[in-house]
């Protein structure tokens, strides 16, 4: 067993690693469009775009409409949705493409650079959260009386060590990722890959979270899941079916 959570609750350390993980992620963008032959300068304005409004994204559907905190505490003290980020970033580069005509995909050079951020940032998560739900078992992460306090939980059992989980899946993805950067039909369709299979993860990684349940048993990040799988799965059905049509050998 690992006992404790060594930073529970402390917003700094998640924080730092938060921004460890953009800083290589934007390290991976810049290598990755020097490598590609990419120079617009338009690049770095939708890295931009995608930055801010993931962290816009990743706030606005934590508010705590129980205790309602002033704009400041929810700001800088609030909960963060890595869901609600990812398509606040999303959203954010699309915005940016039409502001600034910018016509070309560029999924392909963001898909490995998200992989890489969120495994180094869900690091400040596995130090400083609720680590998730009893394992059942002799083996876990155990929280100390007052760690369990802070958190709501049950001290002296073994917790799933969730966010282990999910740096290891981003961790692989990243690697796969960079692996065949180059081997697909189209143009994007990197990013649709992994956004799709980030959410069938994370949809069963929920159950051992420790998330609260909002209904029939699911929480709130699997609802939206539920709403959003449908139209993952068609546009991985759209990838794959590009590749049996495209020649032999084709790279994207």
């Amino acid at each position: 067993m690992t006992t404790g959570v060594p930073f529970a609750g402390n917003g700094q350390v998640h924080g730092l690693l938060v921004g460890l993980g953009v800083a290589a992620a934007l390290l991976f963008y810049a290598l990755e469009k020097r490598r590609r032959g990419m120079s617009d300068p338009r690049l770095w304005a939708l890295a931009g775009f995608a930055i801010s409004f993931g962290a816009i994204g990743a706030r606005l559907l934590t508010w705590n409409f129980v205790r309602q905190p002033s704009l400041e505490e929810w700001w800088i003290d609030g909960d963060r949705s890595i869901l609600a980020g990812l398509v606040g970033a999303w959203l954010g580069v699309h915005l940016g493409k039409r502001l600034l005509g910018y016509r070309e995909s560029t999924g392909d050079l963001f898909a490995p650079a998200v992989a890489l951020s969120m495994a180094i940032g869900r690091i400040g998560c596995l130090l400083t959260e609720l680590p998730g739900t009893p394992t059942g078992g002799d083996w876990g992460i155990v929280l100390t009386p007052e760690q369990a306090a802070m958190f709501g939980a049950q001290a002296g059992v073994g917790l799933h060590p969730s966010f282990v989980y999910e740096i290891a899946f981003h961790a692989v993805a990243f690697l796969l990722l960079w692996r065949f950067r180059d081997r697909l039909a189209r143009a994007g369709d990197l990013f649709i890959l992994y956004v799709s299979a980030y959410a069938l993860f994370r949809f069963a990684v929920e159950f051992v979270r420790g998330n609260s349940i909002l209904w029939l048993g699911l929480s709130g990040p699997q609802w939206f899941l539920v709403a959003m799988l449908p139209l993952l799965m068609l546009r991985v059905w759209k990838v794959f079916a590009a590749l049996r049509r495209a020649p032999a050998g084709q790279a994207a």
